[in-house]
């Protein structure tokens, strides 16, 4: 999982941390335990179908991806990583803009390797 230190962390699901242990995530708490938001970027292992076909619907009719995380933080499986470079959400109107913005300023689907093949751009 990626973590992103932000300055509003009660606006995301934020990490509860013990040194490098993911305790528990708390869904945008009013006194965050840490300054990091959870941004949505996870990578698991092929036992993440097994943990999926064990989930029940939510409240809202819809598997949660926070009960797939979970189930790893229970099982002390979760790793994080601190990401580097911006990041910005956009769920508001605000950070759509700067999410636009930023996009439009750094060129971020640019990716250039070697041999200065460049991916994201038009050919």
């Amino acid at each position: 999982m990626l973590l992103k230190q932000v300055p509003d962390p009660e606006r995301f699901g934020v990490p509860v941390l013990d040194g490098p242990r993911v305790v528990r995530i708390e869904e945008k708490p009013r006194e965050p335990k840490s300054e990091y938001a959870v941004i949505g970027i996870y990578m698991y292992d092929g036992e993440v179908y097994d943990i999926v076909r064990t989930l029940k619907p939510s409240g809202r009719g819809e598997l949660e991806i926070t009960d797939v995380n979970n189930a790893y933080i229970e099982r002390n499986e979760m790793t994080w990583d601190k990401l580097e470079g911006w990041w910005t959400d956009a769920g508001t109107f605000e950070s759509l803009q700067r999410a636009s913005n930023l996009v439009a300023e750094t060129g971020a689907n640019k990716l250039e390797l070697e041999h200065n093949v460049e991916i994201g751009t038009k050919a």
